[in-house]
């Protein structure tokens, strides 16, 4: 049996792999950080601000978020939305997730 700690190590690494691609789907409506992180979590994406701040701030650098800061409530906040390369790039990992998720139901089929 796997031990508790490997078993989360996989499930990280999975995780981080999909990281991405969650964010850039989820911020296809603007929202801020908290609010993302919040989501994420109760998707079943355990991620922790310090991993996710600096992801957010990777794809805004690469283009593929943009982001605004809101003044108007009692704390500013900066909301993020996935630009257009960004949705252009989560429609292809989108697919390539569809692929993956395939291959592996059949490799999971064939060795029954």
């Amino acid at each position: 049996m796997i031990e508790d700690d490997a078993l989360a190590t996989h499930r990280q690494e999975l995780r981080r792999g999909t990281a991405v691609l969650a964010c850039l789907l989820i911020l296809r409506r603007a929202d801020y950080g908290y609010a993302l992180l919040e989501r994420l979590q109760g998707s079943g994406f355990d991620v922790d601000a310090n991993t996710l701040y600096p992801l957010l701030r990777r794809l805004e650098k690469q283009g593929l978020l943009t982001s605004e800061w809101n003044t108007e409530e009692s704390r500013p906040r900066k909301f993020y939305l996935t630009s257009a390369d960004g949705m252009a790039l989560a429609d292809m990992l989108s697919a390539d997730f569809t692929a993956l998720h395939s291959a592996l139901a059949t490799l999971k089929e064939e060795t029954r």
